[in-house]
């Protein structure tokens, strides 16, 4: 199967590896991100692909990107809601209110916003139908030591999963969650490299190849709609997840 894919968050890390996977799959992909000039680097010479510069915390930024997306291809098939941030560590009492409010703005408000996109166009068009992949985390259920902010938004992105696959069952809109361990990214480099800075001596946790990412979600999207991974867990193998919580 192929189609029309949306991924936000598509200029760096798992978006950007996701989308390259699925362009040498053969599907047409939408590239959401606030830096359109990386965008427009990983489009260069590919008519299947369609850079969008979007900050998905603006709601009418994402209604418009997503107008894009659907006049250039004619429909939305899949969304990989795949946005968000890593705010500073701490303890409740020691984070600034201002990484609390950019965790909630883009990895909660930014994800309802292009799930809230793609739900009405998917259950508008003909056929109807579509799919909706959310990148939870690990975080989503068991949290990391001082992540409040982003621990706190990934669990709520488990309640949006349930809600969006509970609420398109009539309209034949699927939505899935992937929680992703490890995956070295540089978002995943900050962190470690944070970590150091706070401990030169702490240990560097195990990582993952992002690749194997992208062909988890590619694997998820080219499912059938009759079919849908509810919640998969991809991680490093020696990542302390189980035995973490």
């Amino acid at each position: 199967m192929t189609g029309t894919i949306v991924i936000t968050g598509a200029s760096a890390g798992i978006g950007r590896a996701t989308a390259e996977r699925f362009l040498q799959a053969g599907w047409n992909v939408a590239l959401l991100a606030r830096r359109d000039e990386v965008l427009k680097e990983i489009c260069h010479g590919c008519p299947t692909a369609l850079p969008v510069a979007c900050d998905v915390t603006d709601l009418g930024a994402v209604e418009a990107a997503f107008d894009a997306a659907a006049g250039r291809f004619g429909r939305i098939d899949v969304l990989f809601n795949n946005a968000g941030v890593f705010p500073e560590s701490g303890l409740i009492d020691e984070i600034a209110p201002e990484s609390w409010s950019s965790a909630v703005a883009v990895n909660l408000t930014g994800m309802f916003n292009a799930a809230r996109a793609a739900f009405a166009r998917m259950r508008r068009q003909e056929p109807q139908g579509g799919r909706i992949i959310n990148n939870g985390s690990i975080s989503a259920h068991v949290p990391r030591p001082n992540s409040v902010a982003y621990t706190t938004t990934k669990h709520a992105i488990t309640g949006l999963t349930k809600s969006l696959s509970l609420d398109g069952r009539p309209y034949d809109i699927a939505c899935g969650q992937i929680d992703i361990g490890n995956a070295r990214t540089e978002l995943l480099e900050d962190v470690i490299e944070r970590t150091l800075e706070a401990d030169p001596l702490a240990e560097v946790p195990p990582t993952m190849d992002v690749s194997h990412v992208a062909d988890a979600v590619l694997n998820m999207a080219e499912l059938p709609l009759s079919a849908n991974v509810q919640f998969m867990t991809l991680m490093a193998t020696k990542m302390p997840y189980i035995g973490r919580g």
